[in-house]
């Protein structure tokens, strides 16, 4: 009887160690769960996938913090974020849908900077022996042979807005605006030509630079419609206290040629707005 009751009270030791071990081995790990940094989440227009992910990759491998990115039109992403969705930075592809945001109190105006500029510039399949002199009253109807021309929704979608300001600028517009393939973002419009369901479109440079299926026919004048720049801010509201960090390291010399291998022209000054 005495060595069953030893036994027992030997069970019950091995058994309270083991709880206080168990106990022990949370109450360490508890805080450095807690203290796991919160990732910036930044809303991006679709044109900087290729260069942001890079500049993300680096910042990620640089300081040990994570940022997650969601892409789409800067149309799309602002409507997102003004109904309330959890960004922390916003980048857009042009200065109307920072405005937009900015006229409804949604970032932080102190914080708004111009990044980049673009080009833009008519593309079709690599494959194609297709050649433009883009120019004022150029055969753009003819060079379609019955196709369409891909393009970012013209009302709402920077790529598209910029794309019908040079072809109304250039007197072509009316010849092409019933031929129009309007895509919901710009890496929607160049996917169009990358797979041969349009024998052109209207990108960005660094979206042509992106995909080896498609090839650049010819680069609008940039006098032919509104500047093409990239403003970022960070989000009113948001608590991220690593999203301005991110914010610096976009406009730091650690982030410019990224950018520039890309195609992107980097600002050295904020653009006024």
């Amino acid at each position: 009887m005495a060595s069953l009751e030893r036994l027992s009270v030997g069970k019950l030791a091995g058994a309270a160690r083991a709880l206080l071990f168990a106990i022990c081995a949370v109450a360490v790990a508890g805080p450095s769960l807690a203290a796991e940094p919160k990732a910036v989440t930044v809303f991006a227009a679709a044109s900087l996938k290729d260069a942001l992910d890079a500049v993300g990759a680096q910042w990620q491998r640089d300081t040990g913090k994570r940022v997650v990115m969601s892409y789409a039109a800067s149309s799309a992403i602002a409507r997102q974020i003004e109904a309330g969705a959890p960004a922390d930075l916003f980048i857009s592809a042009d200065l109307d849908w920072m405005d937009y945001l900015a006229k409804k109190g949604l970032i932080a105006e102190k914080s708004r900077v111009t990044l980049l500029g673009n080009r833009l510039v008519i593309v079709a399949a690599k494959d194609s022996t297709t050649s433009l002199a883009i120019a004022p009253g150029f055969d753009l109807a003819g060079a379609l042979a019955g196709g369409r021309l891909a393009m970012g929704d013209v009302a709402a979608v920077p790529a598209g807005k910029y794309g019908k300001a040079a072809l109304e600028t250039l007197g072509v517009w009316p010849s092409v605006e019933g031929k129009i393939a309007q895509a919901e973002n710009v890496r929607a419009a160049l996917l169009l030509v990358s797979r041969g369901e349009a024998p052109l479109g209207i990108v960005y440079a660094t979206d042509a630079a992106a995909d080896a299926n498609v090839r650049v026919v010819g680069t609008f004048p940039e006098d032919s419609h509104p500047r093409i720049l990239y403003p970022a801010a960070l989000v009113k509201g948001s608590d991220n206290q690593d999203a301005a960090q991110f914010l610096d390291y976009l406009k730091s010399p650690a982030a410019r040629p990224l950018f520039e291998r890309q195609g992107f022209t980097v600002l050295s000054a904020p653009t006024t707005h």
